[in-house]
């Protein structure tokens, strides 16, 4: 299990994922590792990124002495704004969402299952991720993606069979991004679209719990 260790950084998962946005994109990015998105290198595609506080069109996450107090994306992070960019009225955000307006929306998950069921809120003791918007976006949004760790802090797997934790939608996930590398919700499995640098086919299946599949 050394080589997991290795493989993407959490702006290499960012990255990765965001390779995958369409031009003209609408996308809307969700707390923690997604909001990083914002800071990829998108080239001479359109992106238009969504924050559902009502931050239309905004860039990479704002350089330390270079922050507008106003200006935060889902996570409270200042961010910068593109040309174009619009703020809007959280009610009108959400009717973006609402409408079927965004292309894809990228969040974090505590778990995903092999059929594209995923869960990414939970009630308890400590800090744990509220509901917040990701019901509305897991069912409007014509995409889900997914960022998260590939295994918890413990070692469990976080892609599995079927989900242990409340499902906050089923069967939607397209695509997961995670520290080993990309991969598909496939039924049964996983399919395997690319693994991280330095990392194995052995240390993926070893970390996963669900099977892998062609």
């Amino acid at each position: 299990m050394s080589d997991v260790a290795k493989g993407f950084t959490r702006q290499q998962m960012a990255d990765r994922i965001a390779a995958e946005f369409g031009d003209g994109w609408i996308v809307n990015l969700g707390v923690g590792l997604p909001t990083l998105c914002s800071n990829t290198d998108i080239g001479d595609r359109n992106i238009v990124y969504h924050s559902e506080n009502g931050v239309i069109g905004y860039g990479a996450i704002a350089a330390p002495g270079e922050e507008d107090l106003n200006l935060v994306n889902a996570g409270g992070q200042n961010v910068t704004l593109r040309p174009g960019a619009a703020v809007v009225h959280h009610a009108d955000s959400f009717a973006i969402i609402r409408g079927g307006r965004i292309d894809v929306t990228v969040m974090g998950a505590y778990e995903v299952a092999a059929n594209g069921d995923f869960a990414n809120w939970r009630i308890g003791r400590g800090k744990g991720g509220g509901i917040g918007g990701a019901m509305d976006l897991a069912a409007c949004a014509r995409r889900v993606f997914l960022i998260m760790e590939h295994v918890t802090r413990s070692g469990a797997p976080r892609l599995v069979p079927a989900c242990a934790l409340p499902v906050t939608a089923r069967g939607v996930v397209k695509l997961v991004a995670t520290d080993l590398g990309l991969f598909e919700p496939a039924g049964e499995g996983f399919r395997v679209r690319e693994l991280a640098p330095g990392v194995g086919m052995d240390a993926v299946r070893a970390a996963t719990g669900a099977p892998l599949v062609a």
